[in-house]
């Protein structure tokens, strides 16, 4: 169970609630801080897949613990975003509702044997979602990064979506196909 890719997953869900508190507390450069501890826990979700296979460590703490730790880490972030009023909240609950419906799609098809692995949609989402979460941290402290910021927004809800489409469109047929 412990090893270094289950390190970083373990280390990215204990920055989330710290991103939080640095993005929701006004001082000094706390807009900057929070851009570091939220690209920094972005960063170990790049590396701890590489590195599990990479090492050949793979474990079941690591396959469950990865989504939920990407799922904290991206929601603890958008909600903050709505806190600051950088993001409409109608936007945040699609982004973070998507996750929800394919995570419920992901255990479904797991109960019927069905394996639904990331996809180019999905990893398009992620670095989408990365980018405006970025940016819109960055508009919080520089007002002339705001429009930038609004389009990075509505370019991942646009991946959002397509991804949801494209997960379900994919496998939803295998997984009804599949009712008793």
């Amino acid at each position: 169970m412990w090893n270094l890719p289950n390190a970083l997953t373990f280390f990215r869900i204990a920055l989330v609630p710290l991103l939080v508190v640095v993005l929701l507390t006004r001082f000094e450069g706390s807009e900057f801080w929070g851009l570091g501890i939220f690209l920094l826990a972005a960063l170990t979700d790049l590396f701890d897949g590489i590195l599990a296979r990479k090492l050949g460590a793979v474990t079941k703490t690591g396959i469950f613990l990865d989504p939920v730790a990407d799922k904290l880490l991206m929601s603890a972030a958008f909600i903050s975003l709505v806190e600051l009023n950088l993001a409409p909240a109608w936007m945040v609950v699609v982004i973070v509702g998507r996750e929800f419906a394919v995570s419920g799609l992901r255990h479904v098809a797991q109960d019927q044997g069905v394996v639904i692995p990331a996809n180019w949609w999905g990893k398009l989402k992620t670095l989408s979602q990365i980018v405006a979460v970025s940016l819109s941290i960055v508009s919080h402290q520089l007002g002339r990064w705001s429009h930038l910021s609004r389009v990075a927004l509505w370019v991942a809800l646009f991946m959002t979506v397509a991804s949801l489409v494209s997960y379900f469109g994919s496998f939803w047929p295998k997984v009804v196909g599949n009712e008793r």
